[in-house]
């Protein structure tokens, strides 16, 4: 970190909560704690925790050397964060673009970084779609496709943007859903699947019905079981998401891990969410109203009873450091755990990492391992394994992975306009714009947006 007047701190940019004029910000760390504080001229000062306890946000650092988005780019007028499209001033290429297909949602959930529901935009048309498809490829950069809204399966024709998208040359496209309708309408998933969509993005914030009345409004358990069944009988991976609000399901993060390795023949991967205070929330944020990365590294050891550990996640090789981790996990027939990462302090590295060559990797790393999984050869037909125990963790390794991995989003309160230009999830404007996602969902305290509102 670069000294400001002796102290641990380091100088960024970041927007006034209020009216979202930028604003210079001081990243301060005290011991082991990193906070975020700036001041607006109109609205006073503010201060946000970014990140507690171990591992240490200085061991977790990665530096990376810049690469340019492919594309023609937008003009830089005012400046991050209000050019996007993405500006030059941006730093890494698109690894999954977010396409929005709807705003209408059959829930209305407290939170929602969409606030979708209200009505106020019409659903893109198939034409305008595909354009978006075009303008992606016409940006020179192979990216991964999620289908998002609102509730995307609420399209009756969700099949037919979904085969649009393979025929271009898309080979991974995955559905952010509620699982609602993929759970009462099995017909539906089936086509889904024969259009050639790869994953199932579930919203799923616990195994209990108590956490899905305060922050979905309804029990939804069984609703969510039926959803994973229907997609594991045709062939759909499912990456389950939790939304984790402190004091909510912060007690639930090991049973929600635990049941992803019991369902591992369907459910790929596990990636936390902890809340961010963006689109439509109950009240604005205090710290204690927020779970940061190194807190929900902590959880998973402590509730898994040490089965994963703390050091077997890794910052991201994409994303900048501080919005993600990650851990790939591989399920032996015995019931033990095999971790297959492991995290290597930044002073311990060779140095800066390439961005285009983390985007390239984490591309295919998705692809490969968020899909439906391979059906296991090392077992012979009376059930014995036929191979010694490194043969059956490579096999196992592409039928029996389980990748666990947390993105924690930014908001008013904690954006880092430094972090914000690593960003490689880029949303799709309705203009076909390319917006990093905190950019692109970002409200101010009274819900005004920079650019969902564009509809």
């Amino acid at each position: 970190m670069v000294p400001v007047d002796g102290t641990r701190s380091s100088r960024t940019e970041s927007v006034c909560p209020v009216c979202l004029a930028r604003i210079p910000a001081i990243k301060r760390a005290l011991g082991q704690d990193l906070y975020l504080n700036k001041t607006c001229p109109e609205h006073g000062e503010f201060s946000a925790i970014l990140w507690k306890g171990e591992p240490s946000a200085a061991s977790w650092g990665r530096p990376k050397i810049p690469c340019r988005p492919g594309g023609e780019g937008a003009a830089t007028n005012k400046g991050c964060p209000f050019d996007c499209g993405l500006c030059p001033e941006h730093r890494q290429q698109t690894c999954t673009a977010v396409l929005e297909i709807t705003h209408s949602c059959d829930l209305r959930c407290p939170y929602c970084f969409a606030d979708a529901g209200d009505g106020n935009c019409s659903d893109p048309d198939l034409s305008l779609i595909k354009l978006w498809y075009e303008a992606l490829l016409a940006s020179g950069n192979p990216c991964n496709i999620q289908l998002s809204g609102g509730e995307p399966s609420l399209r009756d024709d969700l099949p037919e943007i979904v085969s649009m998208g393979r025929d271009k040359g898309f080979s991974f496209i995955q559905l952010n859903t509620n699982g609602l309708r993929l759970a009462r309408d099995p017909s539906f998933v089936e086509r889904l699947k024969q259009a050639g969509l790869a994953s199932v993005f579930l919203q799923f914030d616990g195994t209990e019905d108590e956490i899905y009345r305060e922050l979905r409004g309804l029990p939804l358990l069984r609703t969510k079981l039926k959803a994973i069944r229907n997609c594991e009988q045709h062939g759909l991976g499912v990456v389950l998401v939790p939304t984790v609000v402190p004091g909510v399901n912060t007690h639930n993060i090991g049973e929600i891990t635990r049941f992803a390795l019991e369902n591992i023949s369907v459910v790929r991967g596990v990636h936390f969410q902890p809340v961010s205070y963006f689109g439509r929330y109950p009240q604005p944020p205090s710290d204690a109203d927020r779970l940061t990365l190194p807190e929900l590294i902590r959880l998973l050891e402590a509730q898994t009873s040490g089965l994963i550990k703390a050091g077997n996640f890794k910052p991201p090789g994409c994303e900048n450091a501080m919005c993600s981790f990650h851990g790939n996990f591989v399920l032996m027939p015995d019931g033990a755990l095999v971790a297959l990462t492991r995290h290597q302090p930044a002073d311990s590295c060779c140095g800066p990492a390439s961005a285009a060559e983390g985007a390239s990797m984490t591309r295919a790393f998705v692809a490969e391992h968020w899909a439906a999984a391979k059906k296991c050869k090392c077992e012979s037909e009376g059930g014995q394994f036929s191979l010694g125990q490194w043969d059956v963790l490579l096999e196992r390794s592409q039928t029996h992975m389980l990748c666990v991995s947390a993105m924690a989003f930014q908001d008013a309160w904690n954006l880092d306009l430094d972090r914000l230009r690593d960003c490689c999830i880029h949303a799709v404007a309705r203009d076909g714009k390319l917006i990093p996602f905190c950019a692109y969902n970002l409200t101010d305290s009274q819900g005004g947006s920079l650019y969902r509102s564009r509809c």
